[in-house]
């Protein structure tokens, strides 16, 4: 594959102070800049910022069915390495990080085989992180 840019991906919080501890203590993502609304995480590479938005009472997670889960739409991440992935799973149960979908294989043994788990941060934000068995097959059909 060749070298991916970093991408930049803004998300709502109600609470930035709680959120900010979950994406620098759990996540373990370095802090860059902030404000007293805003701040900026190094997310794997790609810049992350939470920006503080009052919370919403009627915001709920879609799902989509996805290889026998309820996937929740939307969400982010980031295509972690294989050898990455249950370092960083395993570090994430020990945190006490409950799961949506706990860490597991999808499509074993077929085209676009990968781990993959998904979370939820303090405000509510839906994430996966995943990892291709073989890199490759990213986008393949």
């Amino acid at each position: 594959m060749p070298n991916v840019s970093p991408f930049h991906i803004a998300i709502p919080v109600h609470n930035l102070e709680e959120c900010r501890k979950f994406y620098r203590n759990v996540l373990n993502c370095e802090e860059g800049r902030s404000s007293d609304h805003w701040v900026d995480f190094n997310l794997f590479g790609h810049q992350l910022v939470i920006h503080y938005k009052p919370k919403s009472e009627t915001a709920h997670l879609h799902h989509n069915p996805v290889d026998g889960h309820d996937v929740p739409v939307p969400h982010y991440g980031v295509v972690l390495p294989w050898e990455t992935f249950r370092p960083f799973a395993d570090e994430l149960k020990s945190k006490g990080v409950k799961f949506i979908i706990e860490p597991y294989i999808r499509f074993d043994g077929q085209v676009g085989e990968q781990a993959t788990m998904f979370f939820l941060d303090p405000a509510g934000n839906a994430l996966e992180f995943k990892a291709f068995k073989d890199l490759e097959q990213l986008f393949a059909k």
